[in-house]
């Protein structure tokens, strides 16, 4: 069973909870990803923002960035016109809190909010947030040093419970549209450097 870390609560939680209670009410499945989701599954560490992942299947998205930009306060003038073009809106929560709202349509996506889970309760809403496996491969994706570190410590923390078959099969396909050969690389390694390698 993968390890779950003590939530603290921190201003970001309380924006994730925010929005999931918005989108909620919308009917929209969602999940927290990104640094907060890394509080759960691997090493925490201070993020700014809250990112989240909101079930919009081509052709929906309007009325669902409508209906955001009705309960949130934009970070862009263009963040409608911008979350149309590249499916992420940018608002922030009540208390101040930037929060990133991916728009989820593709496979991947679609069985990230599938296989998402609940971890804990804040302020009345149950934080929903995406798995170990999918949070490891969103961040093999965005492959940035800090990104790189968070795959060091989920695999770290869950060890032998993480799906590794999973994460090497998106990881395969999103390689391929990325044109990365290496993407898959530091979760190898990762799993090398904490004695786990096949």
């Amino acid at each position: 069973m993968p390890q779950e870390r003590r939530l603290d609560l921190s201003p970001q939680f309380a924006a994730a909870a925010e929005a999931l209670s918005v989108l909620a009410g919308a009917g929209r499945p969602a999940c927290v990803i990104g640094g907060l989701a890394v509080q759960r599954w691997g090493e925490p560490r201070f993020t700014q923002d809250a990112d989240l992942s909101v079930l919009a299947p081509l052709g929906s998205e309007r009325v669902l960035v409508d209906h955001l930009l009705e309960r949130f306060e934009p970070r862009d003038r263009d963040a409608r016109r911008l979350a149309l073009d590249h499916r992420v809106l940018l608002v922030r929560a009540s208390n101040g809190v930037s929060l990133d709202i991916a728009l989820a349509a593709a496979p991947f996506e679609e069985e990230v909010l599938a296989r998402a889970s609940s971890w804990r309760e804040v302020e009345g809403v149950r934080l929903v947030t995406c798995s170990a496996e999918d949070l490891i491969i969103y961040k093999l994706v965005a492959g940035r040093p800090g990104d790189i570190q968070d795959v060091i410590g989920i695999v770290a923390r869950q060890g032998r419970t993480l799906d590794a078959a999973r994460v090497r099969q998106w990881a395969a396909e999103l390689a391929d549209l990325k044109e990365d050969p290496d993407l898959l690389r530091p979760f190898e390694m990762a799993r090398t450097k904490a004695g786990l390698a096949d």
